[in-house]
């Protein structure tokens, strides 16, 4: 039998952040210093409090799905951040949770613009 790929799926071009990933990485090399805006992949480790509640949720069974918004309890801990760290309040109902840059940036526009508009980002 002889697969092949869709058409939708042979025409995808291939992703610009990744593109802008390694002209960043291809720049430093050459010793530029630049600030990137690819790939959201952080230049550091996990800090260690993270990994631990990570293993915490796991040993307790916390290995579901979650609401996409975030649960209750991060969206509070999200406004209570905001509180503690700039002086803001907000609701958690004021608050989504979100898997990544690109997901919230779409979120936004699909949310506030209309077919046709011009968006500058």
């Amino acid at each position: 039998m002889d697969y092949s790929l869709s058409s939708r799926a042979a025409s995808l071009a291939p992703s610009l952040t990744l593109a802008i990933s390694a002209k960043a990485k291809e720049l430093r090399a050459k010793g530029e210093d630049v600030i990137g805006f690819g790939a959201g992949e952080p230049d550091f480790d996990t800090p260690q409090h993270i990994k631990d509640a990570a293993a915490q949720a796991l040993a307790d069974g916390f290995t579901k799905y979650t609401p996409s918004s975030g649960t209750p309890e991060l969206r509070q801990a999200v406004a209570d951040k905001f509180q503690r760290d700039y002086g803001v309040e907000y609701e958690p109902s004021q608050i989504i949770v979100n898997c990544g840059g690109k997901h919230s940036c779409f979120n936004v526009i699909y949310a506030t613009c209309e077919a046709g508009d011009e968006v500058i980002i």
